[in-house]
């Protein structure tokens, strides 16, 4: 799979996401005709298949996909000097969250250069095209302003050693705009734990690059427990979030009439049981991933009648990715034990991990993901160390420039 943390292979994985040709249907039959080897190479063929189920919309991503479709091209479209409202989405492990909003951005992407030859500057003749319309970036593990704005370079393989931290957001501005970046995903953002300086004065710059003419995409898992929010309110109207400029304090009415810094928090929740229409979705979502598995004993309804829809909640929680996994596991044996169906009884044999509260142990489910432990106090600031940035995200304090 190529490295979407470059743009060559963020390139490389949108031209070519949809390139996987699955395995035919065949029959029973037709299946027992073949020789030995091409039995071996079918086989083969299967397991990639059942590795490689498609992504499948579901109604919680779809409302991710629809809302980063408007924001995206809206924003892209403006020519006012303005800041873009960016997105949040946020998550539990597993829901899919980086996949939907890569495939959000790439389907922009393809869409946004289809539309170039109106919308955008053509480039100079005799020139090379540098175009990077997606940055996508993780989060440093141990953020600072320096290594967020390293990471971000490192995307456009562009060097930024030894450079002051002024200079290090000057080259990511000009990085930004030489490649006609319009969409910047920081991914794994809840690596901010913001009890650090160093991950307050990082979120800081992060809130400065939305003035760099693009949509900023954070995605990180318990967002609003994670201190990130903290400082900016949530219009109940609206349901974004929104930061005080930098040099305010403290947020009061005046201040909130002039920010600039929006958010739209969006969460992606697994599926639920709660309501017939909740579970329609569910088996729904089931009968997609049915239609792509390829055993052969595999009866009508096979993942969607009797039992078995519930079953398999109780088995993931209607987590997104831990379906895909009991799935994929389940078909694997399923093939390796010459059953080519999935029972009850064979995903009995698939252990998996959850936090669902109401897990079997006997059907494989092991304990809960024990919690995270209380945070550190936070060690007094460093002298020198409390930078905030400008609107063009220049450090306001020099001593921290070293």
């Amino acid at each position: 799979m190529p490295d979407r943390e470059t743009a060559e292979g963020w390139t490389t994985w949108r031209k070519t996401r949809n390139s996987f040709v699955p395995a035919p249907r065949i029959t029973l039959a037709h299946y027992e005709d073949m020789t030995k080897p091409e039995r071996a190479i079918y086989d083969l063929h299967r397991r990639a298949t059942h590795a490689n189920l498609p992504l499948q919309d579901t109604p919680m991503s779809l409302v991710i996909s629809e809302l980063m479709a408007t924001r995206l091209l809206n924003n892209s479209m403006k020519h006012k000097p303005t800041t873009r409202p960016g997105i949040m989405i946020n998550g539990g492990g597993n829901q899919g969250k980086t996949e939907t909003a890569a495939e959000a951005a790439a389907a922009f992407e393809d869409l946004w250069l289809g539309l170039e030859e109106f919308l955008d500057v053509p480039p100079m003749p005799g020139s090379r095209d540098l175009r990077a319309t997606v940055a996508y970036v993780q989060t440093p593990v141990t953020a600072t302003p320096k290594s967020t704005c390293q990471a971000i370079l490192d995307f456009f393989g562009t060097s930024g050693r030894n450079m002051t931290l002024t200079q290090l957001v000057r080259q990511v501005r000009a990085s930004l705009r030489d490649h006609r970046t319009r969409v910047l995903i920081l991914d794994d953002i809840t690596r901010l734990r913001m009890h650090r300086k160093d991950d307050q004065d990082t979120l800081d710059l992060i809130r400065a690059l939305m003035s760099m003419r693009v949509t900023l995409v954070l995605i990180g898992v318990g967002i609003p427990d994670s201190g990130l929010l903290s400082g900016g309110w949530q219009d109940p109207d609206t349901g974004q979030w929104e930061f005080p400029e930098p040099g305010h304090k403290d947020w009061t009415d005046d201040a909130s009439t002039q920010t600039a810094r929006r958010f739209d928090l969006v969460d992606l929740q697994p599926f639920s049981y709660a309501t017939p229409a909740d579970i329609a979705h569910f088996v729904d979502h089931l009968t997609g991933l049915e239609d792509q598995l390829l055993l052969f004993n595999a009866p009508e309804g096979m993942l969607t009648s009797g039992g078995m829809p519930e079953y398999i909640y109780r088995r993931t929680g209607g987590v997104v990715g831990l379906i895909e996994r009991l799935l994929e596991d389940g078909a694997s044996l399923a093939m390796d034990t010459k059953a080519e169906e999935i029972t009850e009884e064979l995903l009995d044999r698939v252990v998996i991990r959850t936090r669902h509260p109401k897990r079997d142990p006997a059907a494989g489910e092991e304990g809960v993901v024990p919690p995270t432990p209380p945070a550190k106090k936070p060690a007094a600031s460093r002298r020198g160390r409390n930078t905030s940035f400008d609107e063009k995200g220049v450090p306001r304090t020099a001593a921290s420039l070293n």
